[in-house]
């Protein structure tokens, strides 16, 4: 014999002490499912029979009850629960999680139950017991169904207790997970049937004409690919042809080429069917003429299939709901009669407006779940999405259009009204036109918890990524005080990773480590860039500020915007700054950018010049004030050391040391000079972009690095002023003389006074047998070391220090931002909400606070 419960359950188990409880839950159900009230009576007073822990026990049970049922998961409540006024508290927490109450009742004899606990060493309680639990169970028992429990299973013997082999769990009705589309969601219709049959056939359904009969109503509408249409409710009132629409709907669930979920409309219609007293209003009363027409076998068929409407359905492995008016999270897949009531009308305010309408609270704002949600119900002009929410309901019946989706593709396909049908107490397009989508405007406002305290971003190419709260802190401090307005902000540039120390004599690092590494990972082919001294900046354009308020969300500030690593502006100067852009636009505009990329928008990653443009103060307070003090003071020490050696005082070794010293410090100091130059003007700066991130629709991490810097030569070439083309070689690294031209080409890069170059797998994103590859390495030139470690950093005996540094912090924190940068622009793309955006690059920069040497 078998137990049948809905997958989703508060189960409680009911029964005397003695009747078996524990044993029968050990058998059937999983230990972690399994509270007990022993057992939280044991946690709270290091002993299971102290029976004045009892109200603290069942308030440890009843917590982490809800909290089993808040995350969706069966609870099973181990406990005597004979009377009405125990079961009160688990009964109302199955209803506050929307979750079905089941009650197993173990019924078994006094005389069983009194012999059992005879032999019970753990038990200490009189023969009375016994008797009045028993009472209190039969006295109760008959009234389980009017406490709200709605499976009942009574085994009222030892045998029948016996022979039950396993507990079946149902899924609900709304669970269709295993179903995973591709799917055309079909907003509220409304009787407008000729737009639906052009919708459908729009959609590449086809239509055949079969024997009339009560199942398929004389059509079978199909789709050639297999799609399933499915339909968001409110199939009836105000449009002319009801029946039709029913017909086609119904015909279309019964071949399973269609699911329907129920509306407020289709319920008031249902009620009506059965008799209720309803009033004709909203356009019930034309769809009861129309249905008075048909015979009386169709309109029980009508009633049969409304009332087997199933509230919503999760879909795809719950990735996608479709309700009718919407649904919160914590109601998604959850069966009660609260779902039920929301799934059709939402909720509102209990307020109304001008129109004598119900204001409708927009749950959509508040949602931050993971799935899909497409509903209807409230009319509007246009489908936006709001927070992975979409409303497809633009009132074909009101003269607007009838509207599906297309999952997974996100593609919305609409047909015009051929007429106005029934005039809307409220205009479609009554809200006022702002340029800004739903999404926009909610996310005018970011919420501080969304990024506080320790939280875990999970991203495509590296899974889950941990911020620590330290780490936070330091974020938040730069993000509420230096950012730009974080709508411009969907990519921060990673870190990037030196190569491993060389082992040549003299060298920190040498183009050998890094080609070395790229080769063991199985990489056969690298892209070597010329590494520019400069600073990393970002780049968004758009082609004018049209495109930059829809796509980004912003006014009045022109057509892009320029930011550092940090996410700080580049320029102070707005004048300079708009002429910067400008420039770009231009060139991006003769090189006919946006017509081959069929965008209005582009995010560049580059490298700006000069270097002390955005450097200055670091350059003044650190390297000009060494070079200076050097410049000052080593001079003077030689002279004085020559001069005590000329009077026969023993100084040849310090003598050594300090000439050294003064020539290295000359060195350093003809080593920044060049990165530096007088900036006056526009013309005074230099841009050189090496990844096209991101266009309308594309992030283009997907194309090699040839291609990135093919088409980037194009544009630069489009003004030769501003743009620079970065010299780059393509090498194979089974050639041994293609590595060596390269490592030649690299020792004239640094010896001409270049920092170095950048070493890329040939493809943006590469993967070895442990995962995503560095994205990039650097590789820079001796002299260029000298900036970062120092004047005297070469001298032998520091270089043999700073030989024994590791990168492996270095790398790791490299990969991580790397995905980050990532997922933060592939979400931006995905037009999903401004938080999930915002989180990634909060990520990156919360991780620049992570203890890594800062010369690596």
């Amino acid at each position: 014999m078998e137990i049948k419960i809905p997958e989703l359950a508060l189960v409680m188990l009911i029964g005397a002490s003695g009747s078996g409880k524990s044993t029968f839950a050990r058998k059937h159900f999983r230990s972690t499912e399994i509270l007990t009230s022993d057992f939280c009576r044991a946690i709270v007073s290091d002993d299971e029979n102290d029976q004045t822990a009892t109200e603290d026990a069942f308030n440890v049970l009843k917590y982490i009850a809800g909290i089993r049922l808040k995350r969706g998961l069966l609870t099973v409540i181990d406990a005597t629960n004979v009377q009405p006024e125990a079961r009160k508290d688990f009964i109302s927490l199955a209803k506050e999680y929307h979750c079905l109450p089941v009650a197993i009742v173990l019924d078994l004899p006094e005389r069983l139950l009194q012999d059992r606990n005879k032999n019970r060493t753990d038990r200490n309680f009189g023969p009375h017991v016994i008797p009045m639990q028993r009472s209190q169970l039969r006295r109760s028992l008959k009234y389980l169904g009017r406490e709200g429990v709605r499976h009942i299973h009574i085994l009222n013997s030892e045998e029948k207790v016996e022979s039950i082999q396993g507990i079946a769990r149902d899924p609900l009705y709304n669970n269709l997970k295993h179903l995973s589309g591709p799917f055309d969601i079909i907003g509220d219709v409304h009787g407008c049937y000729d737009e639906l049959v052009k919708l459908l056939k729009e959609l590449n359904y086809t239509f055949e004409s079969v024997a009339y009969d009560l199942v398929n109503f004389g059509i079978k509408v199909r789709h050639p690919e297999g799609r399933k249409a499915v339909f968001l409710g409110d199939l009836v009132d105000r449009g002319p042809k009801t029946p039709q629409v029913l017909k086609l709907v119904m015909s279309m669930v019964q071949d399973s080429s269609a699911l329907c979920v129920p509306g407020n409309h289709d319920a008031k219609l249902l009620k009506k069917l059965k008799g209720s007293d309803v009033k004709l209003k909203h356009g019930l009363a034309e769809t009861v003429e129309q249905l008075s027409a048909e015979e009386p076998e169709f309109i029980s068929k009508v009633q049969d299939f409304l009332e087997g409407l199933v509230s919503h359905y999760v879909l795809d492995g719950g990735n996608l709901v479709v309700a009718h008016a919407g649904l919160k999270e914590e109601m998604h897949g959850r069966g009660s009669g609260a779902v039920r009531t929301f799934c059709m009308y939402g909720e509102t305010t209990g307020e109304t407006d001008e129109f004598g309408l119900p204001v409708r609270y927009n749950w959509a704002s508040d949602y931050k779940g993971k799935a899909m949600v497409v509903y209807g119900h409230t009319p509007i002009p246009n489908p936006q999405w709001l927070n992975r929410t979409i409303c497809i309901d633009t009132g074909c019946v009101f003269g607007g259009k009838l509207t599906a989706l297309r999952y997974p593709e996100k593609e919305v396909i609409s047909v015009n009204a051929e007429k106005t049908y029934f005039e809307p107490s409220r205009p479609l397009d009554y809200n006022p036109l702002t340029g800004l989508s739903f999404q926009q405007e909610h996310d005018d406002l970011l919420e501080i918890d969304d990024v506080r305290g320790k939280h875990i971003v999970e991203t495509r190419l590296l899974g889950n990524i941990t911020i620590r709260e330290d780490n936070s802190i330091a974020a938040l401090e730069v993000m509420s005080r230096f950012a730009i307005n974080p709508k411009w902000l969907i990519y921060l540039p990673p870190t990037m990773s030196p190569s491993e120390t060389s082992t040549r004599a003299g060298y920190l690092e040498h183009p050998e480590e890094a080609l070395k590494y790229y080769a063991t990972q199985g990489v056969e082919t690298v892209v070597c860039e010329e590494k520019h001294m400069g600073s990393r900046a970002a780049v968004i354009v758009c082609k004018d500020e049209n495109a930059a308020l829809k796509t980004f969300g912003v006014g009045n500030e022109g057509i892009g915007v320029c930011y550092t690593r940090t996410g700080r502006a580049f320029f102070h100067e707005d004048q300079l700054e708009k002429d910067f852009l400008e420039r770009i636009n231009r060139a991006l505009t003769l090189s006919g950018f946006w017509d081959k990329f069929k965008t209005d928008w582009v995010c560049l990653d580059c490298e700006l010049m000069p270097w002390s443009a955005k450097a200055q103060a670091l350059l003044k307070d650190q390297y000009a004030a060494v070079g200076a003090a050097s410049a000052a003071a080593l001079p003077f020490v030689t002279e004085a050391l020559q001069m005590a050696k000329d009077r026969g005082i023993a100084a040849d070794s310090l003598l050594t040391e300090f000439v050294s010293k003064n020539e290295m410090s000359g060195r350093f100091i003809d080593s920044y000079r060049q990165y530096c130059w007088t900036v006056n003007s526009l013309d005074d700066y230099q841009l050189a972009p090496f990844h096209i991130l991101a266009t309308e629709g594309v992030v283009h991490t997907d194309k090699d690095h040839i291609w990135h810097m093919e088409n980037i030569r194009s544009i630069c070439e489009a003004d030769t002023g501003l743009l620079i083309v970065t010299p780059y070689k393509v090498v194979d690294l089974k050639n041994e003389e293609a590595k060596n031209e390269v490592t030649n080409w690299w020792n004239h890069l640094t010896e001409s006074g270049g920092e170095g170059m950048v070493i890329k797998p040939l493809n943006f994103i590469s993967k070895g047998a442990k995962g995503i590859l560095q994205p990039a390495i650097k590789c820079r030139g001796k002299e260029y070391l000298r900036i970062i470690y120092g004047p005297t950093y070469s001298a032998p005996e520091n270089l043999t220090r700073l030989k024994e540094r590791s990168v492996g912090g270095k790398r790791a924190l490299a990969l991580r931002e790397f995905a980050l940068g990532a997922e933060g622009l592939e979400r931006f793309v995905r037009k999903e909400p401004l938080r999930k955006i915002h989180e990634c690059i909060f990520g990156v920069l919360a991780l620049e606070s992570e203890a890594i040497d800062p010369r690596l």
